[in-house]
């Protein structure tokens, strides 16, 4: 069979293909990110038949619209990030750093669904056979055998999942699996996209659930182009540091359930420990009555979340104020000292700021800025904030405090872990069916000073 090779320009952040380089990308307009490859083509023509009988187009209401089938992995956690469990005929992928628990937590999953009696295949392109029992007999018992194999062809792979016929395939990692078709090297932009197409179309013809792991850049993102997190259905990202002992499993896409569902697990050495009260493990080892520490209360997709902020403010030694945030966008801290600076007349111009969320998570919610304007403004007047009360709320640049969504179900959670006073927008107060009721002093504000009263 004829074959030729071209050179064509693949760009890693969008896939976008060229046959030249180009500075800026056209698709995603990020500047150089185009790298060369050398692709095989074949020449074979394909003939294109019409088969009787063959993919027609249905009508709306002969579809049937009944939840899909669901696999419990025995892992309550990571049943809530999938939104109920495996989605029969879904390919997801799981992100994360080296080491932090990605393969760990899927042969957990393996070795649950194995003891209910349920076919699961391994499929590993990095470590030996060996190297799996090893690890497999730390996580526990498998009480029926777990299919096994270490390949990084795809065509072997595609053949040994439609000869095994297996319920849950998994494959660690993405990025070391290559395709005869594709002349590049494994890991390049090319082959990770053909692969997972094929994974793709093997996972909707074939029906098993198929999860692939797949390696980060330095920026935090799977390696490969972005056009692989648009192909699967699911995408889950581990977060946290390789040497603390928390996880943070994170939903960023879901076709089958709620985004931005998070898991928390504990790392032992008998593997990944679901951790089910995140609040209370996020608040062991808080300061009490200390300055430049409150307490507010995120929504994690469904679930309320109570996180400390910890702030240190003092005098410089420089001509220009150093400003760090930990667990928090820094451009949104210097925007709340502008705040801080222009409507509450602190003067914040002279001093260096330290902002860090305790635990080690990242969190973005705009209901979080009421409570770093506090732990800020508490620390610069060396003033702490009553132990036992709960702040949330969105600040404008007007100074003002904005209602946030969910209101009652953080102030459920506060509750529950014993706090007595909640700081929150006067707003959100009007919305309340029955404030009387919520058992909690309810002090409602409207702009950054009425809150700045309470310290």
């Amino acid at each position: 069979m004829a074959q030729k090779g071209k050179t064509v320009f693949f760009c890693q952040e969008c896939g976008y293909e060229s046959a030249k380089w180009l500075g800026q990308c056209p698709g995603c307009r990020k500047w150089n990110t185009f790298v060369e490859e050398k692709v095989t083509v074949s020449a074979k023509t394909k003939e294109k038949k019409i088969v009787a009988g063959g993919n027609r187009p249905t009508r709306l209401f002969d579809i049937s619209t009944k939840e899909e089938e669901r696999i419990e992995t025995g892992i309550g956690e990571l049943d809530r990030v999938l939104g109920g469990g495996i989605v029969k005929g879904s390919l997801s992928l799981v992100g994360g750093d080296p080491g932090i628990g990605k393969s760990t937590l899927l042969l957990q999953v393996c070795r649950n669904l194995v003891n209910k009696n349920r076919k699961v295949l391994y499929i590993s392109g990095e470590e030996s056979l060996r190297q799996i029992r090893m690890r497999a007999e730390r996580l526990g018992t498998f009480e029926n055998e777990l299919l096994l194999l270490c390949e990084t062809d795809m065509e072997m792979i595609q053949n040994a999942i439609e000869n095994a016929a297996p319920e849950m395939v998994v494959i660690d990692s993405i990025q070391t699996i290559c395709s005869d078709e594709i002349s590049s090297a494994p890991g390049s932009v090319s082959q990770v996209r053909e692969v997972t197409g094929k994974l793709m179309t093997l996972s909707k013809k074939a029906g098993p659930a198929i999860f692939i792991v797949g390696h980060v850049t330095k920026e935090g993102v799977v390696a490969g182009p972005r056009t692989l997190e648009h192909m699967v259905d699911t995408v889950l990202y581990f977060e946290g540091e390789r040497n603390a002992a928390y996880r943070i499993l994170r939903g960023v896409k879901n076709r089958f359930g709620s985004t931005n569902e998070i898991g928390v697990f504990e790392m032992r050495k008998e593997g990944l420990i679901e951790v089910e009260n995140p609040s209370a493990f996020m608040l062991n080892g808080r300061p009490i009555d200390a300055s430049g520490s409150v307490v507010v209360c995120s929504m994690e997709g469904t679930r309320p979340m109570l996180i400390e902020i910890q702030a240190l403010v003092t005098p410089t030694n420089f001509q220009l104020p150093k400003r760090t945030a930990v667990g928090i966008d820094y451009n949104r801290v210097s925007l709340l000292m502008a705040v801080l600076e222009k409507r509450a007349g602190l003067r914040l111009g002279g001093c260096d700021a330290y902002v860090n969320l305790a635990g080690g998570i990242r969190i973005g919610e705009p209901a979080m800025d009421l409570g770093i304007v506090m732990a800020i403004a508490s620390s610069y007047k060396n003033r702490s904030m009553d132990s036992s009360t709960i702040i949330f709320g969105e600040v404008g640049l007007t100074g003002e405090v904005r209602g946030v969504s969910q209101a009652e179900a953080r102030i459920k959670e506060a509750k529950k872990m014993g706090f007595t006073r909640c700081i929150l927008p006067s707003s959100n107060i009007d919305g309340l069916l029955e404030p009387d009721k919520m058992g909690m002093n309810l002090s409602g504000v409207s702009n950054v000073l009425d809150a700045l009263k309470y310290l």
